[in-house]
């Protein structure tokens, strides 16, 4: 585990570039694709209008975040099978503690997966009660182009380019900072296999209540 080229804010955000290194990402994924395996991808839809989402996404924890039509929203169920969340990989634990400073353990954490072509909008993490505990996650596979705000969505926003096995930690004022990711590079990394090449999967941990 490295912190070498540490990105620090003033706002509380950090980047930990290269935070995995490529042993530690291929035994994170292992992980993943078992979780993926007990708890299907499945496409989130928008609660407006139904739209479904450009990514596709699944969870491990005692929490899973969902959004369908009945709105955004944690649940203890996936919303297709019905079965209980798979429990989060130690190495997740382990990152949490050693990088939130928060003193409860994550209760969710959701896994995204990106196609090239997907991309998510400017959002902000609003779902949860604890409000205060900072969103912790992991960048597997292709590059992303990651957009950081500020608290309101016309706020100036910077872009920074996320690899594989970097951390990224939200916290104080950015924990509330609008964020999206803009475009994912293909083939950029060779980590994961088909049919998640070309493509990305982020792991983002947060604390819900």
């Amino acid at each position: 585990m490295m912190d070498a080229g540490r990105v620090t804010g003033p706002d509380g955000f950090v980047l930990l570039p290269g935070y995995f290194d490529r042993a530690a990402q291929e035994s994170l994924l292992a992980g993943v694709l078992g979780g993926i395996g007990a708890a299907p991808l499945y496409r989130p839809s928008m609660p407006r209008n139904g739209q479904p989402l450009s990514v596709q996404m699944s969870n491990f924890g005692p929490l899973g975040w969902v959004a369908d039509q009945a709105g955004y929203r944690y649940e203890p169920e996936h919303p297709v099978t019905g079965a209980p969340w798979p429990s989060m990989p130690p190495a997740l634990l382990e990152l949490w503690a050693a990088v939130s400073g928060w003193h409860q353990p994550p209760q969710a954490c959701l896994i995204t997966v990106y196609g090239p072509d997907s991309r998510l909008g400017l959002h902000v993490d609003a779902d949860e009660d604890a409000r205060d505990a900072p969103v912790v996650s992991v960048s597997l596979g292709d590059r992303a182009r990651f957009r950081l705000g500020g608290p309101l969505r016309n706020s100036p926003s910077r872009s920074l380019v996320l690899s594989s096995g970097d951390v990224v930690v939200l916290g104080g004022a950015s924990r509330r900072f609008f964020h999206g990711v803009d475009r994912i590079y293909p083939g950029t990394s060779t980590l994961l296999p088909a049919p998640f090449h070309p493509g990305r999967i982020n792991l983002t941990l947060r604390r819900v209540r």
